[in-house]
């Protein structure tokens, strides 16, 4: 540290790397986030690039952002932040863009090589001083012609030009470092491993990355002080930095080990649900079989003919996919075959915004497929939710002889959180619905257990439980090919009732529960900032509280009572009212006001808290 410099506590902060699709904003913002969450800090990000990733160089259409929210409570960092207090803008357009997530009092690290006159045309500047014309306060800039600083720290490297241009993020990150008293051997362990094939690249982006920190350490960087976000556990044990695709996929891992079967993923490669695939990819060693198909639905036939053989069966997709999967996924229905299908929800419809987050494929999920075709519905929380809410989808899925659909976002499956690693004895048991030994010889596929509905499962090769399943409507008795009408009213209310003897946890109510005067409910991904917009009314003196749903079909059986339980009810979610529909249709005389956007984007905290304050003052008034 710089003789005479201060460092001061905070308690959280929120920084914004941000610059052209190729500048590896997503690479620094991840680094950044893998130290602090090491160093026991609760972390929450938000990588938020654009579908038109091959816009030109230094265009506004190209901007690519990777916000990141630190704080010493890991159990009190719910969401990236509204604005950041410290944005990195690595050219013109990055700047102009992304100033509108910074806070007034921001900090802001920005490249002046990068700010030259074509620079700012590109960026539709209407002066060349883009400062005044955006109205920043140049005492909280720090400027620096960051790109020479680069390309001096590599000029003996022997790297070619592009190469040592790639390395430009490094330096800002190393900056950020600087500025936040954060670890480097960290970083420069995190580079060694992501470029253990490239050791003069991991090497060069190290040798950057510290001149970065050389920079802010030897220049005081124009700031006063430098900064510390301490951590504080109330739940001790190993942390890491995960997303939440990385953490569907370790819960998909760990239900097959429990369940003791093998795992099948059979996908199509389809923003944002990709990573899922690639991660499950390096984990043969642990018996897991990956297969990329040709199109979506051959992804899901031929999970389905991996369940139907006694795997562990999952596809994985988007909303687009569903589409395109929703004929197998009858077929699934129509078998009663265990089948985890994740979708991870990007914004629609059709091709739409592949890089953007929403919730509309709820009723797609639910309803999207020809015929009375009942699936449960799971919808996790946060990035690290999304282990428990697969590990539980594939538990249902095996037990209750069902598809089951895995509702994810783009939000938590590409953003980030401190994950408190399980203890695999402490997860619960998973029990595959066999056929049972006593079943040999007069095995039926369709004869159901009294207790849950769910037909017992067989699978092929043993002799004594040889059977016949596929497409066509079977005899509820005997399994056969039938086409009479009353059997078939038999097997629809027999997949339905199956669906609704679930068994799922009843929804918590949060905050002020039985007291409030207002009720918060959501669904999915938007938990963190409904929950934080409940603590910021409720530290304004209002009574609220939060009702938020991870089970969708079948609902929690205390949902009546929830939601009738509280006279003044808003449903907040990222669509045009799907899940209040649905809350409508199963709760007799609930009429709840709707917080409705569809932006691509998260909520903003301070938004929702705008949007609810008037609910409560009229709420008074009546009073």
């Amino acid at each position: 540290m710089t003789e005479g410099m201060s460092v001061e506590e905070l308690r959280e902060v929120v920084i914004r790397f941000s610059g052209d699709s190729g500048d590896g904003m997503q690479l620094a913002g991840n680094i950044f986030s893998t130290i602090s969450a090491t160093e026991g800090n609760g972390i929450s990000t938000f990588p938020d690039y654009p579908a038109d990733i091959r816009a030109p160089q230094g265009s506004l259409t190209g901007v690519s952002g990777y916000q990141v929210h630190i704080g010493n409570d890991v159990d009190k960092v719910l969401t990236p932040g509204d604005r950041c207090d410290v944005l990195v803008a690595m050219n013109a357009a990055a700047l102009k863009t992304q100033i509108k997530f910074a806070k007034p009092t921001a900090t802001i690290i920005i490249d002046t090589n990068s700010f030259k006159e074509t620079d700012l045309k590109k960026a539709e500047f209407k002066s060349y001083d883009y400062l005044e014309e955006l109205g920043i306060d140049r005492d909280r800039v720090v400027a620096c012609p960051l790109t020479n600083m680069v390309k001096e720290a590599l000029k003996d490297s022997g790297l070619s030009m592009k190469a040592i241009l790639k390395s430009r993020n490094m330096f800002a990150l190393g900056v950020v470092c600087w500025l936040f008293n954060r670890n480097l051997e960290l970083g420069r362990e995190f580079l060694r491993h992501k470029f253990a094939k490239k050791p003069e690249i991991a090497e060069a982006n190290i040798r950057v990355m510290e001149a970065g920190w050389d920079y802010g350490e030897h220049t005081q960087a124009s700031v006063p002080h430098t900064y510390r976000v301490e951590s504080r556990h109330r739940h001790p044990g190993r942390y890491m930095d995960i997303t939440g695709n990385k953490a569907t996929a370790y819960g998909l891992i760990a239900a097959a080990e429990r369940a003791g079967m093998q795992l099948y993923l059979g996908s199509y490669p389809i923003t944002p649900a990709t990573d899922i695939l690639h991660e499950l990819a390096k984990h043969k060693s642990l018996g897991v079989i990956t297969v990329q198909a040709e199109d979506e639905l051959a992804a899901c036939a031929s999970a389905i003919g991996a369940s139907f053989a006694g795997a562990l069966a999952v596809t994985s997709t988007s909303g687009p996919g569903i589409c395109l999967k929703s004929e197998a996924m009858n077929l699934a229905v129509m078998d009663e075959l265990p089948l985890v299908v994740v979708d991870v929800q990007r914004g629609g419809p059709s091709t739409g915004l592949p890089t953007k987050a929403e919730q509309t494929d709820l009723l797609q999920a639910l309803f999207g497929r020809n015929g009375e075709s009942p699936m449960p519905v799971v919808a996790p929380k946060s990035p690290t939710d999304c282990f428990e809410a697969a590990y539980n989808a594939c538990r249902i899925a095996v037990e209750h002889v069902t598809p089951v659909v895995l509702l994810s976002d783009a939000f938590i499956a590409n953003g980030s959180a401190a994950w408190r690693l399980p203890v695999a004895d402490d997860l619960a048991h998973i029990h595959p619905h066999y056929a049972t030994e006593a079943m040999r010889g007069k095995y039926r596929p369709y004869e159901r257990d009294p207790k849950n509905g769910a037909r017992y499962w067989a699978i092929p090769g043993k002799e004594g439980y040889e059977h016949i399943i596929g497409g066509l409507e079977k005899d509820g008795t005997t399994g056969e090919i039938s086409n009479d009408p009353d059997n078939h009213n038999r097997m629809v209310h027999a997949r339905q009732e199956k669906v609704k003897r679930i068994e799922v946890p009843n929804v918590q109510v949060e905050g002020d529960a039985g007291t409030a005067d207002l009720l918060i409910v959501g669904w999915g991904g938007t938990y963190g900032h409904l929950y934080t917009a409940m603590e910021a009314l409720r530290e304004k003196g209002h009574k609220v509280a939060l009702a938020h749903f991870e089970y969708i079909n079948p609902l929690p059986k205390n949902t009546a009572e929830v939601l009738l339980g509280y006279k003044n009810v808003v449903v907040c979610e990222q669509n045009l009212g799907q899940f209040a529909a649905w809350l409508r249709a199963n709760v007799d005389g609930f009429a709840p006001h709707q917080y409705n956007e569809v932006k691509g984007q998260p909520f903003k905290v301070e938004q929702l808290v705008a949007a609810m304050l008037p609910l409560l003052d009229d709420d008074a008034t009546r009073q």
